[in-house]
C-alpha cells in the first residue's frame, strides 16, 4: 500500500534556502526526496525525520551532469509513488569580473542553473501530466532570484541564468495551467545562506550575511504562495519586496551600477 502522505522533491535540498523549503513541507506532511552533491544531503534528510516524522529520501549527485539530474529523477520515478510538489532549487553563483572568472566555472553554472533546470522539469512535467488530477496536487516551484530583474555586473553570468529560470517559469505556468499544474517563481533576495561564500564573494558587501534575509521567511513566502496558485513571489522583508517593484520602473544602466556598488571585489 502507498504511503497515505504526499511526495515533494527538492533538489539542492541539503542545505540553504532548499533545505527549509525542504523543512516547510515536511511540516506540511509531506514525505521529501532530497537532492545534494555532498554527503551531508544523508544528514539533512535524517534532521527532517526527527522533526517532521515524515519520511525522507537523500539522493548525492552532481547537479552539473546529465547523468546526475537523470540519477535523481530515476531514484525519484523508482520511489514509484505520484508526485504532489517539485521544487526545482538547486543553483549556483560566481562572482567577479568577467574577464577575471573561469570559464570553465561559468558553463558549469549555466549546466546547473539552466540545463539541469530543463532537464528536471522536463521529466516532472511529463509526470504530473500523464498521473492526472485524481493523484492530488500538482505543483512546481522554480527557484530564481531578485537578480532577475537586473543587470548583475560581477555576477554577469549568473544573473541572466536566473532571469532564464524566471522566464521559463512564467512560459511553463501558462502551458500546464489548463491542465491543473501550478507553476510559481520565486525570487529571493540575498538571503543568510552560504550562497556568496560559495561563490567567492566572501569580500564584497554580499560576503556578510548580517543583514540579508531570513532562509526560514524566504521559503514559507516561497511555498505558502506555491499552494496559493501565485505566478511568483519576491523572498525576503519589505525592503525586498520594494526593490523588486522598484527594478521594474529603474533604467538598466542604473540598476547596473547600483548593484556593481555591492558585488564589486575589494582591490587586491
Amino acid at each position: 500500500m502507498a504511503p497515505a502522505r504526499p511526495l515533494a522533491l527538492v533538489t539542492g535540498g541539503s542545505s540553504g534556502i532548499g533545505l527549509e523549503l525542504a523543512r516547510e513541507l515536511a511540516g506540511r506532511g509531506h514525505d521529501v526526496a532530497i537532492s545534494g552533491q555532498s554527503d551531508r544531503v544523508h544528514d539533512s534528510a535524517r534532521q527532517l525525520e526527527q522533526e517532521h516524522g515524515v519520511t525522507a529520501y537523500p539522493y548525492r549527485a552532481d547537479a552539473a551532469t546529465f547523468d546526475g539530474v537523470e540519477g535523481f529523477w530515476r531514484f525519484v520515478a523508482d520511489l514509484d509513488r505520484p508526485l504532489n510538489v517539485a521544487c526545482l532549487n538547486v543553483g549556483i553563483g560566481i562572482g567577479g569580473a568577467f574577464a577575471d572568472t573561469d570559464l570553465d566555472d561559468e558553463l558549469r553554472m549555466i549546466a546547473i542553473n539552466c540545463t539541469g533546470l530543463v532537464h528536471l522539469a522536463k521529466r516532472v512535467t511529463r509526470a504530473m501530466l500523464a498521473q492526472g488530477p485524481e493523484r492530488g496536487e500538482r505543483r512546481i516551484l522554480v527557484v530564481s532570484s531578485v537578480s532577475a530583474t537586473t543587470p548583475t555586473p560581477y555576477e554577469t553570468v549568473y544573473g541572466p541564468t536566473k532571469a532564464f529560470g524566471f522566464s521559463f517559469a512564467e512560459s511553463l505556468r501558462e502551458e500546464l495551467r489548463e491542465h491543473g499544474v501550478g507553476v510559481t517563481a520565486l525570487l529571493p533576495g540575498a538571503t543568510d545562506s552560504a550562497f556568496h561564500h560559495n561563490a567567492g564573494m566572501g569580500d564584497t558587501v554580499y560576503g556578510d550575511n548580517s543583514w540579508k534575509n531570513d532562509r526560514t521567511l524566504v521559503a514559507r513566502q516561497g511555498i505558502d504562495a506555491l499552494f496559493a496558485g501565485e505566478d511568483h513571489v519576491v523572498g525576503g522583508d519589505d525592503a525586498t519586496q520594494q526593490q523588486a517593484v522598484d527594478n521594474r520602473a529603474t533604467p538598466e544602466p542604473v540598476k547596473a551600477a547600483r548593484h556593481a556598488e555591492g558585488t564589486r571585489p575589494a582591490p587586491r
